[in-house]
């Protein structure tokens, strides 16, 4: 049920049965704040969505709302699925990166990796990253990390981290317009333009590529640029996500052509979700092709078919298609041994 996107089945094929540590990106920008721009949470309080995704991760809790974030049209968030992967064949470790919260998470025990970031300014308004700072705090932090499992997954909780995506591969000179995902099923496009039209309006040009990140980006896709070239291939990495963390590898991509040097991509990959894979309004496959290096990509082909509640019935329609990690999280769990059949039971448990 693992497929291929671009590249061979083998990466996946290797890590069955295999443990891993699950490393989940948090990270708040004001762009969300851009009415109709994103559902990736509760309306006044998208914020909080990261906040309680990895809560609920670690402890099955929402200790900062007391209840499961659904999006305006009901579509409670893809930790459901991520977390339900966890109880049945449990992630050797979870660890959050705090890439700038407003709200940090109320867990204990649960290794969480501060780096002294604060959350972004929205990009409309230029939002006034310290580029290179992260980066290199992403850099250095890949370079001491030692992980003590087969593999990391990689995933994030970033809402409006699309839009931010698609701002920062354009500004990057990308030709993408028309190739990034949105949480809803229909795209907020004219909102979305204007808001990616008012970003590169701020970027000047005799920007370098960390001048262009700081007008244009988000904290999560600076910060795992520098995290996996860091990392320089010494452990093997899945990159948990969708259009997201393709922009994070055309980050990476622009790096290396701006600074020159080779990039060994053999220990990584990325896996998203049949969702992202199928959805008409984004091209993730193509978005990877316009790296000058070569990757295996994977989604996995579970959906909601053998459910009949009508919340994850809008997962199959089209409404939110990725986050925190679910097409790696499903990943691991159906290489673990896990049926569509036990995570669709698991997941309808959290919904009563």
């Amino acid at each position: 049920m693992v497929k291929n996107i671009i590249g061979k089945i083998d990466f996946a094929e290797f890590l069955r049965g295999k443990k891993a540590t699950f490393m989940l990106s948090l990270s708040n920008t004001q762009t969300v704040n851009i009415a109709g721009l994103t559902q990736a949470g509760i309306p006044g309080k998208i914020h909080l969505t990261p906040t309680l995704d990895s809560e609920f991760l670690c402890t099955g809790e929402l200790r900062s709302l007391g209840e499961i974030a659904t999006t305006p049209s009901g579509v409670p968030t893809p930790a459901l699925i991520t977390r339900a992967v966890h109880l049945l064949k449990p992630y050797s470790n979870i660890e959050l990166l705090d890439l700038g919260l407003e709200v940090s998470p109320k867990v204990d025990y649960f290794k969480t990796h501060t780096f002294g970031i604060s959350p972004s300014k929205s990009i409309a308004l230029d939002a006034k990253i310290d580029a290179l700072d992260i980066f290199q705090k992403g850099l250095a932090f890949g370079q001491t990390y030692e992980c003590q499992d087969d593999y990391i997954i990689l995933g994030e909780s970033v809402p409006s981290g699309t839009t931010t995506a698609r701002a920062t591969c354009e500004a990057l000179d990308y030709d993408c317009k028309e190739f990034f995902s949105s949480s809803f099923k229909n795209s907020p496009t004219t909102i979305r333009d204007e808001t990616v039209k008012n970003a590169l309006y701020h970027v000047r040009s005799d920007d370098d590529i960390f001048a262009k990140l700081g007008r244009v980006s988000d904290n999560m896709q600076i910060f795992n640029a520098g995290f996996i070239l860091g990392l320089n291939n010494k452990i093997k990495v899945v990159l948990a996500g969708g259009t997201q963390m393709a922009s994070v590898l055309l980050i990476v991509n622009s790096i290396l052509r701006t600074m020159g040097g080779e990039f060994d991509t053999s220990n990584l990959a990325l896996c998203t979700t049949k969702w992202i894979k199928e959805d008409d309004k984004s091209d993730i496959k193509t978005l990877i092709e316009l790296l000058d290096f070569k990757i295996d990509a994977f989604y996995v082909d579970f959906d909601f078919s053998l459910s009949t509640h009508p919340a994850l019935k809008l997962y199959d329609e089209g409404e939110a298609k990725e986050g925190v990690g679910a097409g790696g999280a499903l990943m691991y769990g159906l290489l673990n041994g896990l049926s569509k059949a036990d995570i669709t039971k698991q997941v309808e448990s959290f919904l009563g």
